[in-house]
């Protein structure tokens, strides 16, 4: 924005942005959980690139979202991880100052590597044959994700 968030206006801004994930996981869920998921949800990593503050809050809401997916806490904890994993690793390319474009690299790939590790123990499925269905199933998203941050800062919204 414009002008720089105060306190009050951060943590609303936090609190929509972990309902709004939660909503899209939930509307899409029958596409979000499992060994083939697309989670469209994670489209609003690429607002870290924007708003760093919300690094954490949005992995939050990934923990929170994952609860109901029932894999259980290991699901619960390891998507709090690989969302910070990812939403940091956005926070790193604004620090280096790189264009937005490179958001796609951490939506893509820190999930496609790094969900896999437990999901393959729980659903009892080869580790690369996941890393291969969540990298399709990341394209999207990851893209969606880019766009978003360079259609907002367009209209000016910077942090």
């Amino acid at each position: 924005m414009k002008t720089k968030l105060n306190t009050t206006q951060k943590l609303v801004l936090s609190a929509i942005m972990m309902a709004l994930y939660i909503a899209i996981l939930f509307v899409s869920q029958a596409i979000s959980f499992g060994a083939v998921q697309m989670r469209l949800a994670t489209a609003l990593y690429g607002l870290t690139y924007i708003f760093p503050f919300l690094v954490f809050p949005i992995s939050l809401a990934n923990a929170i979202a994952n609860s109901f997916g029932g894999l259980g806490l290991i699901d619960v904890v390891g998507g709090f991880c690989a969302s910070f994993l990812t939403t940091g690793s956005i926070y790193l390319i604004r620090k280096a100052k790189l264009s937005s474009w490179f958001i796609i690299l951490p939506i893509l790939l820190v999930p496609a590597l790094v969900v896999p590790i437990w999901l393959s123990a729980l659903l009892k499925l080869p580790y690369f044959a996941l890393v291969i269905n969540l990298l399709l199933g990341q394209l999207v998203p990851s893209i969606l994700g880019a766009v978003l941050v360079r259609e907002l800062a367009k209209r000016g919204y910077k942090d």
